[in-house]
C-alpha cells in the first residue's frame, strides 16, 4: 500500500520526466501542487475518465496552464485516453501533451489555459452554466445538473486585472459550486513577489463576497482535505482556499526559488530531487500497483452510470425537458429553425425603416431570443447602448433561471467568463461592447478563436459616426484587427436584412465565433431580389450592376453602403459603368468557390475601389495594385457624424473625384 505523499509524488515524478524529456517547461508547479491535486482527483472530483465529455461531471480549470504536465500526470494516472507515450512526446509537434493544455487537443482538458487569470474567468463562466443550466432543467427529486467547478491558480493568475474582474462577477452573483485553489507560493519568474504582490489575498476576496479558507498547508493531506471540506459546505458563496506551498517541491536545490518556475531541473538535479523522494523507479515508470490505486475508471463509470439511471428515471416523467436537454448539450438547432430564422429575414425585407444595425439586432434578438432558450448574453454595463436586452432577457443575479448577465464594465472578464460558457455546452453566449473597447477584451476574444467555441461579440459604435466622444471612443483599426483573427467571422451589415443574416450565420457557425459589428446611427434600408437575398450568406453579393462588364467595382460595407451606392450613381452619370458589391463578411466571401469569387471580381476589371471608414490596409487584397481604397488612417476627433464624415472625406464629391483620378490613370 502507498503513502498518499507517494502517490503524490507520482505526478511530480512524471512531471519531472515530461520537462526533462522536452528539455523545455515548467516543474515548479506541478511539484508544488501535487499534493493538492492528488487530494482533490482522488477524494473529491466528480467525473468518469472512459467518457470526458459527460455532461454532470466536475469541471476543472487549471489557470495557470504552464503546469500542464500536472494536468497531463494527472489524467493519465486516473485512467483517460493519454498514454505514458503521450507523456515522453510533451510538447512535441502532434502530440497530445502541448505545453499549455488546449481544448479538443486532450481527453479531460476542460478549457485551454495559459494566459494567466483567464482559466478564473472561464471557471465563473462554467459555474454561471451549472447554476443557470441547473435551474433550468432541475426537477424535485431530479438533480440533472449538479456538480462543481474546481480552479488551480498561482500568484501571476491573482496579479492579472482580470483576476479582479471575474472574482468581484462571482461573489456579486454568489456562485457556491464555484471554487479556487490558490497556490500561494510566493514566487514568480522575476522571484519573490514580495517586491511587487503584497496585497492581503483573504481580505480582497472576502471583499468580493468570497468565501475564504487560509492558511491551509498545501502539502499536507489532512489540511487540504478538511478545507475541501469546509469550502464545500459554503453554498452561497465562492471559495478560495489558500494553500502555502512549496514551488519544486521536493528538489533539494532550487526549491522556493524562481530557477524552478520554468525550465527542467537538469539530470543531476532531477536525480537528486528523486532520491530526496524515495522515489526509486525510473524514468516515465509508475508500479502497476500504483496505477490501480490511482484508476479512476471503475469509480466514474458507477458514477455515471447512477446519474444515468436517475436520467431514465427524469426522461419517463419529464419527457420534453429531457429532450430539450439532448437537444442543448449536443448543440443542435430547433427544427423550425431554419424555417422561422428565413421568414423573419423576409419579413425584414419588406420592412422599409431606416434604422440603425443595433436596433436591428435588438428586434432580431426577440425574436430569436423566443426560439433559443440556450441563448444567453449580456453587456459590459452597455445593454441600453449596445441594445442586447430583449423582451424575454431575464437577468441571472435574482433568477436563476434567467437569460441576462449584467457584466459592469468588465470587457476581458466578460469575453472570458463567456469562453467558458461556451464550452461548457447547452448554452449559445453572446456579449456586447463598443467596438473600440473590443480591445480590451482582445486576448479572450483570441482565446474563443483558437477554441474555435461558438459565441457572438457584438460591438456597436462602429465607426467615426458615432461623433461627439471623439477619438477615444472612435474605433479605427479594431474592424481590421478581428479580421484579420483566424476562426472568427466577421460581419458588419448595411441594414435590417443583412443584419438579420449576420445573426443567422453566427448561430448556426459551429466552428468558432462571429463578431457583428453594428452602427450607431440610422442607415438605409436596401431593395434585394431573392437572389441578392439568397447570396448575402455568401458574405459578398452584387447589390447594383451594369450590363456589361464594369469599367469599375465599388466595394463597401455597412454605414457606407448607401454612400457607395450614390457614388455609384454619379459615376454612371459621368459615362463609365460601375458594378456595386456589398462585402458585409470577408472571410464568408473568402470561403465561397472560386466561380462565384471571379463573378464578383472579374480578373478583367482592374479599377477596384473600397470604401469603408476605418483603416484601410486590410483591403489591399481585393484591390490590387490598380485599385484604391477610401478609408481612415489615423484617429478621429469630437464633432458631429456628419461633420466628421465631410471631414475625412466620405462625401460623394469627395470621393467622385479620387474615382476619376483613377478611372483616367
Amino acid at each position: 500500500m502507498y503513502s498518499r505523499k507517494e502517490l503524490a509524488n507520482a505526478i511530480r515524478a512524471l512531471s519531472i520526466d515530461m520537462v526533462e524529456r522536452a528539455n523545455s517547461g515548467h516543474p515548479g508547479a506541478p511539484m508544488g501542487m501535487a499534493d493538492i491535486a492528488e487530494v482533490l482527483w482522488r477524494d473529491f472530483f466528480k467525473h468518469n475518465p472512459l467518457n470526458s465529455k459527460w455532461s454532470n461531471r466536475d469541471r476543472f480549470v487549471l489557470s495557470n496552464g504552464h503546469a500542464s504536465a500536472l494536468l497531463y500526470s494527472i489524467l493519465h494516472l486516473t485512467g483517460y485516453d493519454l498514454s505514458i507515450k503521450e507523456l515522453k512526446n510533451f510538447r512535441k509537434l502532434g502530440s497530445k501533451t502541448p505545453g499549455h493544455p488546449e481544448f479538443g487537443c486532450t481527453e479531460g482538458v476542460d478549457i485551454t489555459t495559459g494566459p494567466l487569470g483567464q482559466g478564473i474567468a472561464n471557471a465563473v463562466g462554467m459555474a454561471i452554466s451549472e447554476r443557470t443550466l441547473g435551474a433550468y432543467f432541475n426537477r424535485k427529486n431530479y438533480s440533472i445538473v449538479d456538480h462543481y467547478t474546481w480552479v488551480f491558480a498561482g500568484d501571476g493568475c491573482l496579479m492579472e486585472g482580470i483576476s479582479h474582474e471575474s472574482c468581484s462577477l462571482a461573489g456579486t452573483l454568489g456562485l457556491g459550486k464555484l471554487i479556487v485553489f490558490y497556490d500561494s507560493n510566493k514566487i514568480s519568474i522575476d522571484g519573490p513577489v514580495i517586491d511587487w504582490f503584497t496585497e492581503n489575498t483573504k481580505k480582497r476576496f472576502e471583499a468580493y463576497g468570497w468565501h475564504v479558507v487560509d492558511e491551509v498547508d498545501g502539502h499536507d493531506t489532512l489540511s487540504i482535505s478538511n478545507a475541501i471540506v469546509e469550502a464545500k459546505k459554503n453554498t452561497k458563496k465562492p471559495s478560495l482556499i489558500i494553500c502555502n506551498t512549496v514551488i519544486g517541491f521536493g528538489s533539494p536545490n532550487k526549491s522556493n526559488k524562481e530557477i524552478v518556475h520554468g525550465a527542467p531541473l537538469g539530470k543531476t538535479e532531477s536525480d537528486l530531487t528523486k532520491k530526496n523522494m524515495n522515489w526509486k523507479y525510473p524514468e516515465f515508470f509508475i508500479p502497476k500497483e500504483m496505477y490501480n490505486i490511482w484508476n479512476a475508471t471503475k469509480k466514474g463509470k458507477e458514477i455515471e452510470e447512477k446519474w444515468n439511471n436517475i436520467f431514465s428515471d427524469y426522461e419517463k416523467e419529464y419527457a420534453d425537458l429531457a429532450l430539450e436537454y439532448k437537444r442543448r448539450i449536443d448543440g443542435s438547432l430547433p427544427t423550425n429553425w431554419k424555417k422561422k430564422i428565413n421568414y423573419l429575414i423576409n419579413s425584414l425585407q419588406e420592412d422599409s425603416k431606416t434604422i440603425a444595425t443595433r436596433q436591428a439586432s435588438q428586434k432580431i434578438l426577440s425574436f430569436i431570443g423566443k426560439m433559443l432558450p440556450e441563448l444567453i448574453g449580456g453587456s459590459a454595463d452597455l445593454s441600453p447602448s449596445n441594445l442586447t436586452m430583449h423582451c424575454n432577457s431575464v437577468s441571472i443575479k435574482n433568477n436563476h433561471n434567467g437569460n441576462y448577465i449584467h457584466y459592469g464594465v468588465r470587457e476581458f472578464a466578460m469575453t472570458a467568463i463567456s469562453n467558458g460558457i461556451s464550452v461548457y455546452r447547452g448554452f449559445i453566449p453572446y456579449t456586447a461592447t463598443f467596438l473600440v473597447f473590443s480591445e480590451y477584451a482582445k486576448n479572450a476574444i483570441r482565446m474563443s478563436a483558437l477554441m474555435k467555441t461558438k459565441q457572438i461579440f457584438i460591438y456597436t459604435h462602429d465607426s467615426i459616426g458615432l461623433g461627439e466622444d471623439g477619438p477615444t471612443h472612435q474605433p479605427i483599426e479594431q474592424l481590421s484587427h478581428l479580421r484579420l483573427t483566424p476562426n472568427l467571422s466577421v460581419w458588419r451589415p448595411s441594414d435590417q436584412v443583412e443584419t438579420a443574416v449576420a445573426w443567422k450565420c453566427a448561430i448556426e457557425k459551429k466552428d468558432g465565433p462571429t463578431a457583428l459589428i453594428l452602427s450607431r446611427q440610422n442607415l438605409v434600408q436596401s431593395n434585394r431580389s431573392k437572389e441578392q437575398l439568397k447570396n448575402i450568406s455568401k458574405g459578398a453579393y452584387i447589390v447594383k450592376d451594369t450590363k456589361n462588364i464594369p469599367d469599375l467595382i465599388l466595394i463597401s460595407t455597412g454605414s457606407e453602403l448607401s454612400l457607395t451606392l450614390k457614388v455609384s450613381k454619379k459615376i454612371d452619370s459621368l459615362g463609365y459603368s460601375s458594378r456595386v458589391i456589398s462585402m458585409p463578411s470577408a472571410d464568408m466571401f473568402d470561403k465561397q468557390n472560386i466561380e462565384y469569387r471571379k463573378y464578383l471580381l472579374p480578373e478583367k476589371v482592374i479599377k477596384r475601389v473600397v470604401i469603408e471608414a476605418g483603416i484601410t490596409d486590410f483591403w489591399y487584397k481585393y484591390v490590387g495594385l490598380h485599385g484604391k481604397i477610401i478609408g481612415i488612417n489615423r484617429y478621429g476627433e469630437s464633432a458631429s457624424g456628419e461633420a466628421l464624415y465631410s471631414k475625412f472625406g466620405f462625401t460623394i464629391e469627395s470621393i467622385v473625384k479620387k474615382i476619376k483620378s483613377l478611372l483616367s490613370s
